[in-house]
């Protein structure tokens, strides 16, 4: 589940518990990244703030874009089967997914998200490595100077939360076992999933 020893479900008091109670709620299950964060709600209150922020604004599509392409690019197994699974249930076909994740060079998308989706990968792997070009393609695709901030945010963001769980040798949770089994492997790009959450 992780190298660190979190806070049990049955000892949880104050913050952990109300944080615990209200993840299990939502998902049907306690997720092992909830656990991680057991022993600093701080910093994960922190960071729903500021996932939020980045998020509301952003037309979902493109934020599961970014998100997808940052996490397969950070070999975040945990991160890439969550969006990914939110992009294949509610934006593209389970086999494009499968297609963007296994070959970003060749992607079966309209250009200005084949660009969002290369450019969250470069942000993510070598920010140094983005160039003036990597911009002026993204404003030619009909993006604002607001709406690139935006992709950067997302990708950065990722590489923080993507860190914390893969530092922590926190894995996926086990009900990704249960996903499509092209979708799953796929989106396997790291650490295997969890057999015991």
């Amino acid at each position: 589940m992780s190298f660190l020893k979190t806070v049990a479900e049955d000892e949880a008091i104050g913050e952990v518990a109300e944080l615990y109670l209200k993840a299990t709620a939502q998902a049907g299950f306690l997720p092992n990244y909830m656990r991680i964060f057991s022993l600093h709600p701080e910093a994960y209150r922190a960071w729903r703030q500021l996932i939020g922020a980045i998020a509301k604004p952003m037309d979902e599509r493109r934020y599961e874009l970014s998100t997808v392409g940052a996490a397969s690019r950070l070999r975040s197994t945990y991160c890439s089967l969550a969006h990914g699974e939110i992009l294949s249930e509610d934006h593209l076909e389970p086999s494009v997914v499968v297609r963007i994740v296994e070959n970003p060079d060749q992607l079966p998308l309209e250009e200005v998200d084949a660009r969002v989706f290369r450019f969250a990968r470069k942000v993510a792997a070598d920010a140094t490595s983005v160039t003036e070009e990597d911009i002026e393609g993204l404003r030619s695709a009909g993006l604002t100077e607001r709406e690139i901030l935006d992709v950067v945010l997302a990708a950065a963001a990722r590489s923080f939360f993507t860190k914390v769980l893969d530092a922590t040798g926190t894995l996926a949770d086990s009900v990704y076992n249960e996903m499509d089994l092209e979708l799953r492997e796929a989106l396997t790009v790291g650490r295997p999933i969890d057999r015991d959450s």
